[in-house]
């Protein structure tokens, strides 16, 4: 929860490192980021990362960033980099073409 001397918003851009294609991170992250009432997008990149911006609570967008250091099942998560914060991010929660 937001108190008064931190953010009411925070947003983070991130890349997520491993085997993190063809296990179903981008469905996995849609509906965790969706639970957690986050905003921003979800996308492979043909380097074999995925790429997400979460925007929302600053409690909700942290506990995303742990849920992406595990991943869902099938992944095997080796690094999670914050790239940028403070970023502007659309209402709701998608998948993007990967890039």
């Amino acid at each position: 929860m937001a108190t008064p001397s931190s953010p009411a918003v925070r947003t983070v851009h991130v890349r997520i490192e491993g085997r993190v294609q063809a296990v179903g991170f981008r469905a996995w992250v849609e509906e965790a980021a969706g639970g957690l009432g986050l905003d921003g997008w979800v996308r492979n990149r043909r380097d074999g990362a995925v790429e997400a911006v979460f925007g929302g609570d600053p409690d909700a967008v942290g506990e995303m960033l742990r849920r992406c250091e595990r991943g869902p099942p099938a992944a095997r998560v080796s690094r999670v980099e914050v790239l940028a914060e403070g970023l502007a991010v659309d209402p709701g929660f998608r998948v993007e073409r990967t890039v």
